[in-house]
Order: C-alpha cells, then structure tokens, then sequence
C-alpha cells in the first residue's frame, strides 16, 4: 500500500483534488463509521408510515390489553391556484367585447377598454396589446392582419424586416406612417403566429370596426390575405382580391377600400412586388383626390 509519505506534493495535491472532486469531505474519522448503516438509518426516517400508529388503553386488569388504531390523519387540501384572465365562453366573450367597443366615444377610450379586455385566449399568450398608431385625422388607415413576435415584444405595430418594408413600400407614394394611422385586424400576437380561429376573429372584430369608425378615414389599404379576407368576406386569395376598390361598411358610412400583398408575403415571394406596386399606384391616386 502506497502511503502519503512516499508521493510528491504535486501527486499528493492531484489525489487531494480527486477525492474532492468525487465527494470526500473527510479523509480520516476519528473513529470508524458505517456509512451504509447510517443511510439506511436516514432512509427508514424518510419512509411514509404505512400503517396507522396503534395506541394503548387502559382496560381492567380481567380483560386482556386491546391495542386500538388511531383515526388516520389527513392533510388538509390546498386551495385550488387562482387564475386570471380566464376567458369566457365565445358567445358571452363577443357580446362583451361588443359592448366594450361601443361604449367608447373616442381612440384612447377604446384602447383603455381594449387593453383591460380579458375575454379573448390570445391575450394570455401574448405579451402587450397592440393598438392603433399615428395620426387619425390623415383620413388614411392602413390595416395588418396581427402583430408579429417583433411587434409583439415592443409594443407597436409593423416592426422588424416587415416593418422596414412597409415603410419603403409607403415612402414610394409619398407617405409615411407618422402621416396616417396604423393597425391591425388582431390586436394580440398568436401563439407561434398561428392564423386566428374563428371564434377568436369574432372577438376581435367590434374593436377593429370601432377603430375604424371613430377614426372615420376615407380610404383603407388592407394588407394580406387575412384582412382581404376579413373585411370582403369570403375565401378568395390575396391575389384574386387585390387590386379592386370595394366599399367597406362602418359607423360613419361606408368607406372605399383596396387589399395588397403583405411585406411578409413580398418577403417570401419578391417577384410578387411588381403586383404590390400596381395596388400602391391605385391607392395613390385615389388619396391624391381626397
């Protein structure tokens, strides 16, 4: 057996380390210890009790000793964990965000009620409600379909590549978005950016046509085959609604609106742009009237 005497410091230093390294506190006891033992002893105290602890009573010294089982001791029930914004069934959640949207008289009123609106599940996931910005007075909207994980995270719709995008898209026609006011159909990133359900698309829409009608513009420009859809109906695709004027019902009227291709579409299929220009030309000229 190789003692400590016969290694060199540094060899003695690398087995110090090792045995440290796996675990060793002590190196030597003063007396011998069964760790095993000692375990098994710690284990056994941890142990659930299986069977009810017994009790011993006192009986008459004719009668033989009865040992009688305790009651058996029950842990109380934690109290179920509270949750919020919980949503509602789909028809109450429609009628309240109906309700909530039509009592507002004006844009910040709207998005107060907007934002202390809990009956929508994709609000749960999303981390800020994304409104209306700009200027409502330009009598321009131009309206996305949701917000993305960019918008999601600060709070402001049309943010990142695809915002970048939108913004040469509209310098291109002497606009900027400072200069009109910007939104989306969905005010709450789904999870993944997944397409909205049909329920939830239903929750979002009184607010969607309040901010129109209280912003009373006088022309729409409908980005994606989600809002093409959304505000023409039906199931047509964004190259089948693009390009033609249709009238758009809202509070104040009717208001004459034309869909393009979304900057993330022209992102994954840039030779679609030339099609984006010719709706961009169209609406052009038709706010150059205005």
């Amino acid at each position: 057996m190789i003692s400590a005497q016969d290694l060199s410091p540094a060899e003695l230093a690398a087995l110090l380390h090792f045995h440290a390294d796996a675990g060793v506190d002590w190196l030597l006891e003063d007396t011998a210890i069964d760790r095993f033992a000692e375990f098994s002893a710690s284990r056994q105290s941890r142990a659930p009790q299986r069977e009810a602890p017994t009790q011993q009573i006192d009986v008459p010294q004719n009668n033989p000793p009865r040992a009688v089982k305790s009651a058996p001791q029950t842990r109380p029930q934690a109290a179920p964990p509270i949750q919020t914004n919980v949503a509602m069934p789909d028809e109450q959640a429609i009628a309240a965000a109906r309700f909530a949207a039509e009592s507002a008289r004006s844009l910040p009123e709207l998005k107060s009620a907007l934002e202390s609106f809990n009956g929508c599940n994709l609000k749960n996931s999303a981390r800020n409600t994304i409104f209306a910005e700009g200027d409502p007075s330009s009598g321009i909207m131009v309206i996305g379909p949701m917000p993305d994980a960019d918008d999601d995270r600060e709070g402001q719709p049309f943010l990142g590549k695809t915002g970048l995008l939108l913004d040469r898209m509209l310098a291109a026609i002497g606009l900027d978005r400072a200069n009109l006011l910007l939104t989306n159909v969905v005010p709450w990133r789904p999870p993944g950016n997944r397409s909205p359900s049909g329920p939830e698309m239903e929750i979002c829409r009184p607010f969607i046509e309040r901010q129109v009608a209280l912003a009373e513009p006088k022309a729409l420009l409908l980005l994606g085959n989600f809002t093409a859809r959304f505000f023409f109906s039906g199931t047509g695709t964004i190259h089948t609604l693009r390009g033609q004027w249709r009238d758009v019902a809202c509070g104040h009227g009717i208001v004459p609106a034309i869909a393009t291709l979304h900057p993330q579409e022209l992102l994954n299929a840039p030779a679609s742009k030339p099609l984006a220009w010719q709706d961009l030309l169209a609406f052009q000229a038709h706010i150059q009237k205005l």
